[in-house]
């Protein structure tokens, strides 16, 4: 094979394995902190929430994500929050290569619940997040998809005493570049428990199909939760990995957030 032919399939190797990696990365894309499953619950009317954030993935011969990023989440409704991700800095460091470094895409979203949870009763509380994830990162550096993506998911939740659970899933929209890229699903579901009045800690589980014509399902797990410096401040952790095909999705993968509430 010729040299300049080598050069073609590794570069494009890389560029898909980028991209499988940023679609496992917990934090900047469908994701609910610490953890890639949603919830329907919205910041309160006039609230905010505000994220620095270090997310990313580790596959084979790649490690992707970003250091730092910012979210912000604010309540313009008594049940809806506006929300964006700003990745100031991703970055994609590749076998053999350099690192790269630079802005990443950009997230936007509105979260809008439409049924309250019966405190008393089973009735959970159901809402939806569309999210718009816009190609602000440098593709061919290895820091965005290169195409505008979208997320039309439904989530549900119910509490019971010290335990909260929620998930749902829904339908990603991926206006690929390329021939081979195609739409897909997401499904998730978590189990948290309040451990003390500053800890809580959940896992959950994961799957999503193929976004590729020839790509792989992909199924993994996260385990973390938060700890409540005070009524304002709070640290947000967790970790997991893929158990289907995690070679090629997800070996490892983190997410660290410092967050301010107001």
């Amino acid at each position: 094979m010729a040299m300049g032919s080598r050069v073609g399939v590794f570069y494009r190797a890389r560029v898909a394995a980028w991209y499988i990696a940023a679609l496992f990365i917990a934090g900047p894309a469908m994701a609910g902190p610490p953890f890639r499953t949603d919830d329907p619950e919205p910041v309160d009317y006039q609230h905010y929430e505000f994220y620095t954030l270090s997310t990313g993935t580790h596959l084979q011969g790649e490690t992707s994500g970003v250091l730092p990023a910012f979210e912000y989440n604010y309540g313009i409704l008594p049940n809806a929050h506006f929300h964006i991700i700003v990745p100031a800095v991703a970055f994609d460091a590749a076998t053999g290569t350099n690192t790269h470094f630079g802005p990443g895409d950009t997230e936007l979203g509105l979260k809008y619940r439409f049924i309250d949870e019966d405190k008393n009763g089973w009735r959970p509380q159901v809402g939806t997040f569309p999210i718009t994830i816009l190609p602000t990162g440098a593709e061919s550096r290895g820091l965005g998809a290169g195409h505008v993506r979208q997320f039309l998911p439904l989530w549900v939740q119910k509490s019971f005493a010290d335990w909260t659970t929620y998930g749902g899933g829904g339908y990603w929209i991926n206006h690929g570049g390329g021939t081979d890229d195609k739409n897909y699903w997401f499904f998730g579901w978590l189990l948290q428990r309040k451990i003390t009045d500053k800890l809580t800690l959940g896992g959950e589980i994961f799957h999503q199909t193929a976004d590729k014509i020839d790509g792989k399902d992909s199924t993994g797990f996260n385990i973390g939760g938060y700890y409540d410096i005070d009524d304002h401040n709070h640290i947000l952790f967790s970790a997991g990995r893929g158990f289907q095909n995690a070679s090629e999705s997800n070996l490892f993968s983190w997410y660290l957030a410092y967050q301010i509430t107001n």
